[in-house]
């Protein structure tokens, strides 16, 4: 395998997938690359990955390396930290079987990852799932104990200028699934403009399909400056002690926001603000609902997310999924699949809420299973 292209250094792939252009090599360092960051680096046309970290160490089946293989794009997997130390952003490289030259000049050398490989670490991963998820657990039920009172309390959310009571809302994080997400729910949007709140780099893939945010909540860290520079609300999500990271960058912008110390993930604060400020219907578009999600992002457990869905109760409605209902605008979708979609919300709200509130929802489920046609 050989290859030959400018380089590109950066350690969050998140944040080097804002400047990667088409046909450089990525260089990273990003252990158990993730679905998500694989997704933006093959989006972004890159040549090859070097990673200085192990893409897949077999800790959980990340789908990361298997899916930049698929798209062609070769790994050169664990060159170790030294390489960001030996190259800088521009520098012409070539690699050849797992060797990376400057000026002929062996800077660092890896592995080449291949399908068996990755196979063999996968296989290994699934195997050790079950350690994760007990531990997972574990951390979980921690966790739980030491935010529950934060979280499901009285959090100090500030006032907005954006009205939220009795309207529908969209919570947009830019998670695994999101564009599908945003597709299976586009004519909802269009037709009910609820209040759109986006969840750091969810902004981005708002303006992505020509929407506007009108909230911005995150720690800012995947945002773009376009999307925070846009007239949406800003507020900050900082640590519980009150240590914002996001403060000097967002003062260095001139921007006006307004700081939430709080536990737990930014689009569970997001889902929580939507509900203190009065939403009658939340949905949630690319949110992280599973344990690879909850992995993938690097978290301990799910306290927050587990809290935050109890609280928040039937209004809240996950997008995820949705399109799969579905095959595109000229097929009608089989009333089976809409029975099958309308009966677990029939059961559960009927047992929970008025039956206004059903009908309310049993209605949007429908609209969006048809929306697009």
């Amino acid at each position: 395998m050989q290859r030959q292209g400018i380089a590109r250094l950066g350690r969050k792939t998140k944040e080097l997938v804002k400047e990667l252009k088409s046909k450089e090599i990525a260089i990273i360092d990003h252990s158990d690359l993730d679905a998500l960051g694989a997704i933006e680096l093959v989006n972004c046309g890159v040549s090859a990955v070097i990673n200085a970290a192990s893409s897949i160490s077999g800790r959980y089946p990340n789908l990361g390396p298997e899916i930049l293989l698929k798209h062609n794009i070769p790994i050169i997997d664990n060159v170790g930290p030294m390489i960001f130390d030996q190259l800088k952003t521009g520098d012409e490289i070539e690699i050849f079987d797992g060797k990376v030259y400057h000026q002929k000049r062996l800077i660092a050398q890896g592995t080449v990852l291949t399908d068996e490989i990755i196979e063999r670490a996968m296989k290994l991963a699934q195997e050790n799932l079950n350690n994760e998820i007990s531990k997972f657990i574990d951390n979980t039920f921690w966790y739980i104990q030491k935010e529950k009172d934060l979280l499901l309390g009285e959090l100090d959310f500030p006032e907005l200028k954006t009205e939220i009571i009795g309207k529908h809302v969209v919570v947009v994080v830019r998670g695994l699934g999101y564009k599908d997400d945003l597709l299976a729910i586009s004519s909802y949007i269009h037709e009910m403009r609820p209040v759109l709140i986006a969840v750091d780099g969810g902004a981005d893939a708002l303006l992505e399909f020509g929407l506007m945010p009108d909230i911005i909540i995150g720690d800012m860290d995947s945002v773009s400056d376009r999307a925070l520079l846009s007239k949406a609300e800003k507020i900050v999500h900082a640590y519980t002690d009150g240590h914002c990271p996001a403060k000097e960058r967002m003062d260095n912008l001139s921007i006006e926001y307004s700081i939430i110390p709080a536990p737990g993930t930014s689009e569970d604060i997001a889902l929580l603000l939507a509900d203190e400020k009065g939403a009658e219907l939340i949905v949630a578009v690319g949110t992280h609902s599973n344990l690879i999600d909850f992995l993938e992002k690097g978290r301990k457990g799910m306290a927050s997310t587990f809290l935050t869905r109890v609280k928040i109760g039937p209004k809240l409605m996950d997008a995820k999924g949705v399109s799969k209902l579905y095959q595109g605008k000229n097929d009608l979708v089989p009333i089976y699949l809409v029975l099958a979609a309308l009966i677990p919300i029939i059961i559960f709200i009927s047992m929970s809420s008025p039956w206004r509130h059903f009908f309310r929802l049993a209605w949007l489920q429908l609209r969006l299973l048809i929306g697009g046609m």
